[in-house]
């Protein structure tokens, strides 16, 4: 009898897996509680897969065999609930994906930087001729991929969600690039849970794997006494010293091993501490796939980074507008931060994911000459800010956030979007957020 595979969730990842299971011979049918883009019903369709929206049908999930779970779904969802009742195996599409193919996996997971690190990896290996796939949050998905294309490599970049159902599957290069409190509030507000989470990029790795990581992160520190990792360790850091063999040194970007490699700071593409702990990752990765000394220079000097990750969103009449609507967690958004030399208008808000302000008090007072607070519920930021003597202003629309902060700024000044937050509850996603942002300085 056919094996059923039920697929919960019809966007990228899903979407994805339905079709290598289709391609693989099971019984397939995807399910979805909220409405499913067109793009995908016609993928679906085009595949002959049966599929609904709107509801999940008991009688047509309960009798899968196995099923693949979207990321975004929550292990609380009732369906889960349900299925894990039954005893039915749940698994991520990456976890699917990954049987399926023989490809050499490169895995970047981390609270902040990963989806930066994965880009740049991915620009090394493509301008140096390997046949190289991008997967995970960005591009298409792992699993439409093994079953539509052919890659002897894949840049895979791993939310947190999508490690959680991941059992057999293994990185071969498994890069860790930090871990700071982010997403709590799906992991019962309790951050070991969501560390256990992340570390999981390590599971199945053997003598022959790599596993890069920031070696100066203290939780990953403490982490690592607890695990007895096979695979062999590329510890990066800012400075020389404590095992790290990347670094960077008297103006120096400095790798060690396997292949030695150098190149001037000044150089780099990627500007700042958090992109410097970037480009070490990346370079330590393609070092290790053999790209050559040449190559990775290049590439480590012309990329051009990531959308809505620290982007110039404009300058008008002397203010720099930058857009960092990536920063989702207090964590980033004091990356961002740190790296400006200007006087900052400081744009905050959204859905509070559990946040602990006080990371950023520091930097709020030697930096910011103002706070837009650009949220439904603000008392939060109110609580913690207000007592600081900053200018702020409330707003609701991202028009209005634009122009409270040109109002507030000067010549010099610089308004940085970086908002610690989820954005579901004005905008779509933090990619909408952001081109809100960059077309509304626009048209200042």
């Amino acid at each position: 009898m056919m094996k059923r595979i039920v697929v919960l969730g019809a966007a990228e990842s899903g979407a994805g897996a339905a079709v290598l299971a289709k391609v693989k011979g099971f019984d397939v049918f995807v399910s979805d509680m909220s409405a499913i883009k067109d793009k995908y019903k016609q993928l679906l369709d085009e595949y002959h897969i049966e599929w609904e929206e709107g509801r999940h049908t008991e009688s047509l999930i309960l009798n899968a065999d196995e099923v693949i779970k979207s990321p975004g779904i929550p292990e609380k969802a009732p369906m889960v609930l349900r299925l894990k009742e039954r005893q039915i195996p749940i698994i991520s599409e990456i976890e699917f994906a990954g049987r399926y193919t023989d490809a050499k996996m490169i895995c970047i997971t981390g609270s902040n930087g990963k989806t930066t690190t994965t880009l740049l990896i991915y620009h090394i290996l493509k301008n140096a001729g390997y046949n190289v796939g991008l997967a995970g949050n960005i591009g298409s998905s792992l699993a439409l991929q093994v079953a539509t294309e052919h890659f002897d490599y894949y840049v895979i970049e791993l939310s947190s969600f999508q490690l959680d159902n991941i059992y057999k599957f293994r990185a071969d290069i498994a890069i860790l690039m930090n871990i700071t409190p982010d997403h709590l509030d799906r992991y019962d507000f309790c951050m070991q849970n969501y560390v256990d989470s992340k570390m999981r990029i390590t599971q199945n790795q053997t003598e022959d794997d790599a596993f890069i990581f920031w070696n100066d992160d203290p939780i990953v520190k403490e982490e690592m006494k607890k695990y007895n990792l096979k695979a062999q360790l590329f510890p990066f850091s800012e400075f020389k010293g404590n095992g790290a063999i990347a670094y960077a040194e008297k103006g120096d970007y400095v790798i060690e091993v396997p292949t030695p490699f150098n190149m001037e700071l000044e150089e780099l593409a990627l500007k700042g501490k958090h992109n410097l702990y970037n480009s070490l990752a990346a370079g330590i990765t393609a070092d290790i796939a053999g790209v050559d000394n040449q190559t990775l220079r290049e590439c480590l000097s012309n990329f051009a980074g990531v959308e809505h990750r620290l982007e110039k969103a404009g300058r008008v009449r002397g203010i720099d507008f930058i857009n960092d609507s990536k920063a989702t967690n207090v964590n980033a958004c004091w990356y961002a931060l740190e790296s400006m030399r200007q006087p900052t208008v400081l744009i905050l808000g959204g859905i509070d994911k559990g946040n602990d302000y006080s990371e950023i008090y520091d930097l709020v007072r030697e930096k910011c000459v103002g706070l837009v607070f650009l949220g439904v519920d603000n008392k939060k930021l109110h609580d913690n800010f207000d007592s600081f003597g900053i200018p702020i202003a409330d707003v609701q629309s991202m028009k209005d956030c634009v122009a409270a902060c040109y109002r507030m700024a000067h010549d010099g000044d610089c308004v940085l979007l970086s908002p610690c937050c989820a954005s579901f509850d004005l905008f779509k996603n933090m990619e909408d957020r952001g081109e809100q942002f960059k077309h509304y300085v626009a048209i200042l």
